[in-house]
């Protein structure tokens, strides 16, 4: 099995969700790091291990960014990382799978499945072997403690439950 570390100048945690019911707000984290193993003829023996620096969110709208750093919702100065620890893999196609393990969140800690296809390996122009990982999923934000609101006029909430994530991640070969 060989043992891969995330590229954190070319990975990035995505999320989206409904705002005022009528439209998505979009964010990213831009500082992850951590390991991939990975057995290219056996995708089932895939683990990730992944954190996300919170305090990397951006939204595009600062007042937006300090608002979800602060403990309305994610309480970075508590809580400054997400992390993600896969426990299977199972093959859904040629270079696709579905990885489950435990997203921790907030201090709360659920399982989790994403859709994750793999590609490469391959060289780069600068001497690196590299793969590239996404996944995706959705996830109940209450669940993992972010239950900050307020009711609209018409008695739906400002902020949607349902978030949509998406990791993009390249990781470079440090063992084979």
């Amino acid at each position: 099995m060989s043992k891969w570390t995330i590229d954190p100048d070319h990975s990035v945690g995505a999320f989206s969700i409904r705002h005022l019911l009528i439209a998505y707000v979009h964010g990213q984290f831009n500082k992850l790091s951590g390991t991939v193993h990975y057995v290219p003829e056996d995708l089932s023996r895939t683990l990730i291990e992944l954190e996300i620096d919170v305090s990397s969110i951006i939204t595009g709208i600062n007042k937006r960014d300090i608002h979800l750093k602060s403990s309305d919702f994610f309480d970075t100065e508590k809580y400054p990382v997400i992390t993600f620890k896969s426990t299977r893999a199972e093959i859904t196609g040629f270079n696709t799978c579905r990885v489950s393990g435990i997203l921790a969140v907030h201090g709360t800690e659920r399982p989790l499945t994403m859709e994750v296809n793999i590609a490469g390996p391959v060289k780069s122009p600068f001497g690196e072997t590299c793969i590239g990982i996404s996944g995706r999923a959705v996830l109940n934000r209450e669940e993992f403690g972010l239950t900050w609101n307020k009711p609209m006029e018409n008695g739906g909430p400002m902020v949607g439950r349902d978030v949509e994530i998406s990791m993009d991640i390249e990781a470079d070969l440090i063992s084979a």
